[in-house]
């Protein structure tokens, strides 16, 4: 089984000692860390050294963020097809926007909205992990895990 550590929205503009003690006791155990963008800085990418790391860039990220990250990732693993973006403008029809950017796939990892969702429609699972460190649109402060096997499965972790 692969477990993928997933966050968003971090909009830290540095190392943050209170985000590393929430990375080193829910994401000891995975395979992979991915960022849904909005890191603001890139030092955040820091805090997950030793694990594989993919990451997007958000609206809200310092130019030097943007001109390093992509604003999206599409990968493989155990034969489920990913895609890794943030996201963008109001909302709502927010997942009907990310999906036409990124085709069909298996799952779709986003941020942006800073709302954790973990739902299939029409056999995609949209994952949002939410923000650990934002929750003004909702009532936790949130991280996520997938775990990919003979399926995806995705669990929100409210901090």
């Amino acid at each position: 089984m692969i477990k993928i550590g997933v966050v968003s929205d971090t909009h830290l503009s540095g190392y943050d000692e209170k985000f590393k003690k929430i990375v080193a006791e829910h994401f000891s155990d995975v395979n992979v860390v991915v960022h849904a963008g909005d890191l603001v800085d890139l030092r955040v990418l820091d805090i997950f050294e030793g694990k594989e790391i993919k990451a997007v860039r958000g609206n809200m990220d310092y130019p030097s963020v943007k001109e390093k990250l992509p604003d999206q990732i599409l990968f493989e693993i155990n034969g489920f097809k990913l895609g890794l973006i943030h996201g963008w403008g109001p909302p709502w029809g927010i997942e009907e926007k990310i999906l036409a950017k990124t085709g069909p796939l298996d799952c779709i990892i986003y941020g942006h909205t800073h709302k954790a969702v973990c739902r299939r429609n029409n056999g995609v699972l949209f994952f949002n992990p939410g923000s650990p460190t934002d929750r003004r649109f909702s009532l936790h402060k949130s991280i996520g895990i997938l775990e990919i096997d003979k399926r995806i499965e995705g669990r929100i972790i409210n901090l």
